[in-house]
């Protein structure tokens, strides 16, 4: 069901790979997932990609929010494991409580997403664009609640060892997306050609596949099934409610934090001109894709000093963290020296650099991932911070820590610097590595200092 934590650093580094490294390549292919979207939707044509790209920027920070709030779960699961008496019992309480919690919260989600057209118009954005983003996303909306029940059963399934479900189910909504798309955008095999909405309509299929498939592998699945998920699904356990909440909304406060802060920035460039927006958004790729993997290590170090939290063992929680610290900063370490030496090759992924009207944007891209070589290393280290206190079951002040670092120095940095000095979007920059790096050592800080501040078990 689960390792026992170990003895020395080396068993916890084999445990903590086995364990992140499948989370790893499930959270690639997350955003494979979108990206099968953006290819489809952009043979539609420039308006109908920048509509999509609206409407899904405001649904994705929606789920990714959910995701979060249901990701409470997961220290709960894990001390529940670590502490071995009545875990199936527990376990199943937990997972249905953030089952409830998971669904009423996207509901309320579904009820922003009807708010898009006033949001779109007040935040100034083109009436063509509005035209066709709005029914994109009364469409789209329809997938929250699948796609938050998919994260928790991906949640359940790691805590209980078998993280390669996630990636295995994650490859094959891939595969449904793209299969999605091409026959409800463009009509193929007799379907209805219905364009920018057959997209919405295959995302809303592919979250609902993801769903089934994770409920026919628990069901069917012999270590699985014994936990009875969907037993006695009505029933309330109001204090396990509360404890989902207690410790899931701040991990939802966190991640809209840190992400209104990238989002503000995108903004901020916007203001400062056309060239350092685009500049900005290639550059900012790449970091994307390179932090996935520290967030599969911070997903799979919570699971691991969860485990150990409840299992009474502060040994193996400082082990846990130590390893999980080193594996997270030691990768984006690799992918610093990466943007460092190779700026121009990683641009070519997106970009022709050696094209003439490129020439401009390339010069700034490559000042901006010299900034982000810096801020990998605390991007890294605040992700699995976070991570490692979850585990102890410490989320609100992790939570203030967040809104604090990423809209106060940081926010107050990108915009002072940005909109104020000669430095624009450099400045910009600057002020998301300052967020980073404020919110980074706060975290590491609070980890480092977890006995004193009593956040250990008794």
């Amino acid at each position: 069901m689960f390792e026992k934590p170990p003895l020395h650093w080396s068993t916890e580094l084999r445990a903590m790979l086995r364990l992140a490294a499948p989370m790893v390549g499930a959270n690639l292919l997350q955003m494979a997932v979108f990206a099968v979207d953006v290819v489809f939707v952009a043979r539609l044509g420039p308006v109908a990609l920048a509509a999509s790209s609206l409407s899904v920027s405001l649904f994705g920070l929606l789920v990714w929010s959910l995701s979060g709030l249901v990701g409470g779960a997961a220290p709960l699961i894990a001390a529940e494991l670590g502490r071995r008496r009545h875990a199936v019992r527990e376990v199943r309480r937990t997972v249905r409580m953030a089952g409830w919690a998971g669904v009423l919260a996207s509901l309320l989600a579904m009820g922003v997403c009807l708010l898009g057209e006033p949001l779109m118009r007040v935040t100034g954005q083109q009436e063509n664009v509005i035209v066709l983003a709005v029914p994109f996303l009364n469409v789209l909306m329809w997938a929250a609640i699948p796609s938050t029940v998919a994260a928790l059963l991906r949640t359940f399934v790691a805590a209980m060892g078998r993280p390669t479900i996630g990636t295995a189910i994650t490859g094959m909504a891939v595969l449904v997306n793209a299969l999605g798309n091409w026959l409800f955008v463009f009509g193929n095999l007799g379907a209805p050609e219905m364009g920018l909405t057959g997209s919405a309509i295959s995302s809303v299929v592919t979250t609902c596949a993801m769903v089934l498939a994770y409920v026919v592998v628990i069901r069917t699945d012999r270590r699985l099934r014994r936990y009875r998920l969907l037993g006695r699904w009505w029933k309330a356990e109001w204090t396990r409610f509360a404890d989902v909440l207690r410790i899931g909304l701040p991990i939802t406060g966190t991640i809209l934090a840190e992400a209104g802060m990238f989002n503000g920035a995108a903004f901020v460039m916007g203001r400062i001109g056309e060239v350092e927006l685009a500049a900005h958004t290639v550059a900012l790729q790449f970091a994307a894709i390179a932090f996935q993997v520290p967030f599969g290590v911070a997903q799979a170090a919570t699971i691991r000093v969860g485990m150990a939290f409840g299992a009474g063992d502060s040994g193996a929680i400082a082990r846990s963290g130590r390893v999980a610290v080193v594996l997270g900063i030691g990768f984006m370490a690799v992918t610093a020296g990466t943007m460092l030496l190779f700026p121009r090759a990683i641009l070519r992924l997106y970009i022709d650099p050696d094209a003439p009207q490129n020439a401009a944007m390339v010069v700034l891209a490559i000042q901006y991932m010299a900034v982000a070589a810096a801020f990998q290393l605390f991007d890294g280290a605040q992700a699995v911070g976070a991570a490692l206190l979850r585990g102890l079951q410490d989320t609100r002040v992790p939570m203030g820590f967040a809104l604090f670092g990423y809209w106060v120095p940081g926010m107050g940095t990108a915009i002072g610097l940005g909109l104020f000095s000669p430095l624009g979007g450099l400045g910009v920059w600057i002020g998301l590595m300052v967020g980073l790096v404020v919110v980074a050592s706060l975290m590491l800080w609070r980890w480092k200092n977890r006995a004193r501040l009593g956040l250990l078990p008794m």
